[in-house]
């Protein structure tokens, strides 16, 4: 099975499950949970309707780690408690939006060095930097988040407060740290690479953006 239907049969699944969550929380009446399932099918159909209406193009694989995260955080993690059954849930998906985010923002300040309309090279370094810091501060707006969710809805995104907070952002600069490493490595020496490969791929169909 090639990637492109494996992606779609995953999407697919996962947006039949919520749409029957959905269902499910109207009948039950649970405002909270149907409004966290509304929210990742729309979250999980984004990329799909930015792609196919050619605002934005993003390989199978990045697509298919984006869908994976929020159905596994939206769902799994709010819904069906993933994130008290499993102690390491919520460790695991900071870890890995923190890469994830860290590549994006790689990929922005890229876009943004090969610009010919900006007259500036950025370093190396300042890449690896901008890219850390653009997981960071992501992963910072959503502890925001989470703590007036908890206050306005009386949720517990927080759990503990501050201790599960710091947690969190610690785990963000993890993940974070890896990418930006693995950028710097790319930007200095621009060796052969997976990590090569998917920004090529990227940039070369984004074109627009940085011309």
């Amino acid at each position: 099975m090639d990637s492109d239907k494996f992606q779609i049969y995953i999407t697919r699944f996962f947006l039949f499950l919520l749409v029957t969550a959905v269902i499910a929380n109207i009948v039950a009446q649970n405002w909270l949970n149907l409004f966290t399932s509304v929210l990742a099918i729309i979250l999980i159909y984004l990329p799909s309707y930015l792609i196919d209406n050619h605002y934005l193009y993003l390989p199978n694989s990045l697509q298919l780690v984006i869908i994976i995260f929020i159905f596994a955080a939206l769902y799994l993690g709010e819904q069906h408690d993933f994130y008290y059954h499993f102690w390491w849930w919520d460790s695991m998906l900071h870890s890995i939006s923190g890469v994830v985010l860290g590549f994006i923002g790689f990929v922005l300040v890229y876009i943004l060095n090969r610009n010919e309309n900006i007259d500036v090279v950025l370093s190396p370094i300042f890449m690896a930097i901008f890219a850390f810091s653009f997981a960071v501060a992501c992963g910072v707006f959503w502890e925001i988040f989470e703590f007036w969710m908890d206050r306005l809805f009386a949720t517990n995104m927080q759990k503990s407060g501050l201790v599960d907070t710091m947690f969190d952002l610690m785990e963000d600069c993890g993940g974070a740290f890896i990418t930006s490493i693995i950028g710097y490595f790319y930007a200095r020496d621009k060796r052969p690479s997976r990590f090569q490969e998917s920004l090529n791929d990227i940039l070369e169909k984004n074109k627009r953006f940085f011309n």
